[in-house]
């Protein structure tokens, strides 16, 4: 059944939207009519989807695309529906009208229109690319194809939230010190734009040669008023810049990937989470019943260092050949010594997914360890840093009151 989009207006002449499920449009605005709603445009998800995209002032527009948060609270309480004995058709229209965000309940009926219809779950999903990861998708089919879809989406809400919780984390650990950064670097911009001028403003007078520390702050007050706005404009604009060429050149983004591996503790972080990320992947997908190749398949294609995700690409296809899966791991040195051993123990046990799935939680630990190590530098780095700025404009603004006091004297 279809699911449509609409904007309607209320006896009261309050405006109301959200989506409804109808066999057409038609009766779509039949049944608001019913519940007293008044029709003024109503368009079908799909043709939604196709239209926005289509649309170049999309780009200013919220996306679509389900947050964390989302995926997480959808997979758990379709989990749920499904493990009490529900169908999956009815389970996804009661989470749909669970739903209370318009874009999270318009993709949801969506896919339930065309679970309806005859598709399966996983191909319904998979027109929704955006909201959808391989991983989900592929881990539906395989619970689809074994007949235990409840146990599987129970596995895979475990992942969501887990990896909800993991950002969850990170942002709250990233406050203090992004406030800290803020709040300083405010500080410092208030004492040269306002400060520094009116008490440098009373050595003007003297004809005597200032202090290299006050020249300098001189210039850079000077600077900061005059092109202070469009040096932040600028800066703005060349980090958008950056970012959409990122985006669009693979070369290039492939080159930044090649050396942000080889920074000390950055390549280290990277290479931690995602070794994490293609293990917990292969485990799901290995235990909910996908074939080790394609699960090694779809777990490359979530690696975000494209490095990373082409040498793992190359370790398929020599697995493919016969060989081994931790020592093709091996060979890409991305992988820790423990990982690959650990690989090793898994293959000759016959316990791969489990141990997969022990690698996952000990590089996600490491993560969460490296997390707080950096987070103990940065704080007193950016107070020393901070503290140097400040006692350099109290140099700069103190040597020549000393000048003139030796010339006095």
């Amino acid at each position: 059944m279809p699911a449509y989009h609409y904007n309607a207006v209320d006896a009261a002449g309050h405006k109301k939207k959200g989506v409804i499920e109808a066999d057409s449009e038609k009766l779509a605005r039949q049944l608001l009519r019913n519940k007293s709603l008044f029709p003024i445009s109503m368009r079908s998800t799909q043709e939604k989807k196709q239209s926005g995209a289509r649309n170049w002032l999309s780009v200013f527009k919220k996306s679509r695309r389900l947050t964390s948060k989302e995926i997480a609270l959808f997979t758990r309480q379709f989990a749920t529906l499904l493990s009490a004995g529900m169908p999956v058709e009815q389970s996804l229209a009661a989470v749909g009208e669970q739903t209370e965000r318009p874009h999270v309940k318009g993709l949801i009926l969506a896919t339930h229109a065309k679970v309806v219809e005859g598709h399966s779950l996983s191909s319904a999903l998979r027109e929704h690319p955006e909201a959808f990861s391989p991983l989900f998708c592929a881990t539906i089919a395989a619970g689809e194809k074994s007949g235990h879809l409840d146990k599987v989406l129970l596995r895979l809400a475990d992942y969501t939230e887990q990896q909800w919780n993991m950002q969850q984390k990170l942002k709250t650990a990233l406050i203090y010190p992004v406030m800290i950064v803020l709040v300083a670097f405010g500080i410092v911009g208030f004492l040269l734009e306002y400060v520094v001028p009116k008490m440098i403003a009373v050595y003007a007078h003297l004809n005597q040669a200032l202090p290299l520390l006050t020249e300098i702050l001189i210039g850079l007050s000077d600077i900061i008023k005059s092109i202070g706005l469009y040096l932040l404009l600028g800066i703005g604009i060349g980090i958008y810049a950056w970012r959409r060429a990122l985006k669009q050149n693979i070369k290039l983004r492939e080159a930044t990937h090649r050396f942000m591996l080889r920074l000390p503790l950055i390549g280290h972080a990277i290479k931690t989470a995602n070794t994490a990320r293609f293990s917990r992947t292969l485990s799901i997908l290995s235990t909910s019943g996908v074939s080790v190749l394609e699960a090694m398949r779809i777990s490359a294609q979530l690696i975000t260092a494209i490095p990373i995700r082409k040498a793992v690409e190359e370790a398929v296809l020599r697995v493919r050949e016969g060989a081994s899966i931790h020592l093709t791991l091996k060979q890409t040195t991305y992988f820790s010594p423990m990982s690959v051993h650990m690989l090793a123990s898994g293959e000759a046990s016959g316990q791969l997914e489990t141990m997969l799935e022990r690698i996952a939680l000990n590089q996600e630990n490491e993560i969460i360890r490296l997390i707080d190590v950096s987070l103990a530098l940065f704080e007193p780095a950016i107070i020393l840093i901070m503290g140097a700025i400040v006692l350099f404009i109290v140099l700069a603004v103190l040597l020549p009151i000393f000048q003139l006091n030796q010339f006095a004297g």
